[in-house]
C-alpha cells in the first residue's frame, strides 16, 4: 500500500496524551493514527449500509401474513392478567 505524509496540527497537551496512549499500545503514533482513522471509516460504512436497508425496507415492507389488516383488538394487546 502506497502511503502519504500529511501534517496535523494538535494541541501540545492533546498530542502528549496520544503518544503516552500509543507507548501504552507498543504502537507507533502513525500505527494508532492510521487503526483509529480505518475504525471511523469502518463505523461510517456500517451505518450507511444499515441506513440503506432500513430505507429499503420502508419502500418496501415486508409481509408478515396479515395481508396489512390488524388481526388483534387493541383491548387484546393490553388485556391483563
Amino acid at each position: 500500500m502506497e502511503t502519504q505524509n500529511i501534517t496535523l496540527s494538535l494541541p501540545k497537551a492533546l498530542l502528549r496524551k496520544f503518544k503516552r496512549l500509543a507507548l501504552e499500545k507498543e504502537k507507533s503514533v502513525s500505527s494508532l493514527m492510521r487503526g483509529l482513522i480505518e475504525e471511523a471509516l469502518r463505523r461510517g460504512d456500517r451505518y450507511e449500509q444499515a441506513r440503506r436497508r432500513a430505507m429499503e425496507d420502508l419502500r418496501h415492507p415486508r409481509d408478515l401474513g396479515t395481508y396489512g389488516k390488524a388481526t388483534w383488538t387493541r383491548e387484546e394487546l393490553h388485556e391483563r392478567r
